[in-house]
């Protein structure tokens, strides 16, 4: 379990920034993206490997910032792991572009390059790189017209969608 938080630390923390030619949402609010968001599609890293029934919880820290909360089943030992971590912007609060630590002082990118802005039930998160990448649903599942869309524009930004991993959620 240890290793589970270590790697997440390693792999969030290793850049900040967005990848070239992506763009994080604006006018960004961040009390309505507080709360739950289950994991529905994600790149494979070694942090989640075996994990099923993904979520992050989202909430405000009493000093500032924001408390990160990011729990998973794992499959093989038959146990939940979870990691804390917090977050804070990375440039003006109403960009989704957040920075996120789960060990010290060490942060990784957070952007969010889609969002559902009417009623914040879906998001497109990714890191540094192209390499990480996360759709995000407020409900387990996503209906399968929404998630084809946004499969399409995740491939159309450059990302291998060929290679994404559909989270179990039950």
């Amino acid at each position: 379990m240890k290793s589970f938080f270590l790697l997440i630390c390693f792999f969030l923390n290793s850049c900040t920034g967005i990848p070239e030619g992506l763009v994080a949402v604006d006018d960004f609010e961040i009390n309505r993206y507080l709360g739950t968001w289950y994991e529905v599609a994600r790149l494979d890293h070694r942090f989640e490997r075996g994990l099923e029934n993904i979520s992050a919880n989202y909430s405000l820290r009493a000093e500032g910032g924001i408390d990160v909360l990011n729990k998973g089943w794992d499959t093989q030992a038959k146990e939940w792991h979870q990691a804390l971590g917090k977050a804070h912007f990375a440039n003006l609060a109403n960009k989704g572009m957040l920075e996120v630590s789960f060990f010290g002082p060490f942060y990784g990118a957070y952007n969010i390059i889609e969002l559902d802005k009417k009623d914040y039930s879906y998001a497109m998160i990714t890191g540094p790189d192209r390499s990480f990448f996360w759709i995000l649903s407020r409900t387990k599942q996503l209906p399968p017209a929404t998630m084809q869309s946004l499969i399409k524009q995740a491939k159309t930004l450059g990302f291998d969608t060929d290679q994404f991993i559909y989270v179990k959620q039950d």
